[in-house]
């Protein structure tokens, strides 16, 4: 049976080079819980295991990845064991070293524990569904504003207009007051109340990540040749293992003038 907050899809774009990601986090049964994580890049699926209290164990599905290296991540990522289970997005950050992880890993794993939490506490369906769609200028780096809007099942909660190169513009409060580098995450946690915080967070995360559109990353052979830009800020990205993460090549998906496809392979 379909569960009713993943029957209707939200007014995406379908006309416009976009980028594209859906989060889905599932509680299984009492003490389990799997998010699956789809985009142009990655599909990965993280179900933790839980005593009510904190996680006790954790599996890792890699279905689809970027570099050669990534489904190995699943190794530190058990350092989560242990961490309690918590109504914030980043406690999993203060428990355990996020760069140390693969970042759509790690984060399955954050939205995981959060949806614990949730459930033990009464304040979360047993579903819960993220849709993000980044806009066409931040997709493909080009100049203008783009608009990035971020769906919670179903529902329009955020729309961000973004410029290339200066950060966010007609931001309604309090946003405006957000850096958008070097912060924003803590800035969340300060200042917005935990699912708020976890759903400007997500929208945040996908602005960056979905940049990669604007990038032939498949002429990118080894992820070393990216240090400049990015390393240390990943597990691939570590610089003893860039040097021997090679391009996953034809890996990636572009969904931007069909969402649909985006849950095509979704285990629902």
């Amino acid at each position: 049976m379909t569960d009713p907050v993943v029957v209707m899809n939200p007014p995406f774009d379908t006309n416009a080079n976009v980028f594209r990601r859906r989060i889905t986090v599932r509680s299984l049964e009492r003490g389990r819980v799997r998010c699956e994580l789809h985009d142009d890049y990655h599909h990965f699926i993280v179900t933790i295991t839980h005593d009510d209290t904190q996680v006790v164990d954790l599996e890792v599905e890699s279905l689809r990845w970027p570099w050669t290296t990534c489904p190995s991540a699943s190794v530190p990522l058990r350092s989560l064991i242990g961490a309690p289970i918590s109504d914030r997005f980043t406690s999993a950050s203060s428990f355990a070293n996020a760069s140390l992880n693969c970042t759509h890993q790690f984060d399955c794993a954050a939205y995981a524990i959060t949806h614990a939490h949730g459930r033990v506490h009464g304040t979360r369906d047993r579903v819960r569904r993220y849709d993000v769609e980044i806009g066409a200028s931040m997709a493909t780096a080009t100049h203008g504003p783009g608009r990035n809007r971020f769906w919670s099942d179903g529902t329009l909660k955020l729309e961000w207009r973004v410029l290339i190169g200066t950060g966010p513009v007609e931001l309604a409060p309090p946003f405006n007051e957000a850096p958008w580098k070097g912060g924003f995450m803590r800035w969340a946690d300060a200042m917005l109340e935990p699912d708020a915080a976890e759903h400007a967070i997500t929208l945040r995360r996908a602005s960056d990540i979905g940049m990669g559109r604007g990038m032939d990353l498949d002429a990118i052979a080894q992820a070393s040749e990216l240090s400049r830009i990015m390393a240390g800020v990943c597990y691939t990205m570590q610089p003893t293992i860039a040097i021997g993460a090679l391009r996953n090549r034809g890996n990636d998906r572009d969904y931007a003038n069909d969402p649909e496809r985006v849950r095509e392979t979704f285990n629902l």
